[in-house]
């Protein structure tokens, strides 16, 4: 199973691969020497599908397709190809051979892409595991109960510049009042 991790902020941590047979403590993270912890317990079901997420532990999971990154591009190529029949001006066979070529590669990249199980608290994606028959497509009603939560900002210099008018603006109603 490999486990593309994030913070509760939902920022990427890094990647982990393990073995859920063996059901591993901690696992190092890919290419980096920090190290993660997992809560085995009560993650996986009785069929050893995934029942809770291994980064935060909640227990909202839908499945989605993983698409490479390539896809779309590709998908704006084949647009680009049915532009091009529309118009005409795919009279020429190799201008033919390869809207063919792109319209097979899509659909051998649609049917062979992989399921994967994304938690809705963090968006940890996990993949090539078994998916249980209750885990379902992404629901925006369960989305709600589950909103990105804000990244903390430092203190900015509008902030700054409020205070000091404010300390200034007393300083300026006293001497009109005095006038």
């Amino acid at each position: 199973m490999r486990i593309e991790l994030r913070d509760e902020l939902r920022r990427p941590v890094g990647i982990v691969d393990v073995d859920p047979t063996i059901r591993p403590s901690r696992a190092r993270l890919n290419g980096e020497d920090r190290e993660f912890f997992f809560n085995w317990d009560t993650a996986l079901d009785d069929a050893s599908c995934l029942r809770r997420c291994l980064s935060c532990g909640c227990t909202d999971l839908f499945r989605e397709k993983a698409f490479p990154p390539f896809m779309g591009v590709l998908v704006i190529l084949n647009y680009a190809g049915l532009l091009l029949g529309i118009f005409g001006f795919a009279e020429n066979i190799i201008v033919q051979f390869i809207m063919i070529i792109l319209l097979l590669t899509g659909l051998v990249v649609l049917l062979k892409s992989r399921m994967r199980l994304v938690c809705y608290h963090c968006r940890t994606a996990h993949y090539d595991l078994p998916l249980a028959r209750y885990h379902r497509s992404w629901d925006r009603a369960i989305a709600d109960r589950h909103p990105g939560r804000a990244t903390p900002e430092p203190e900015s210099v509008e902030e700054e510049e409020t205070d000091i008018f404010e300390e200034i603006a007393p300083s300026l109603s006293h001497e009109e009042t005095a006038v």
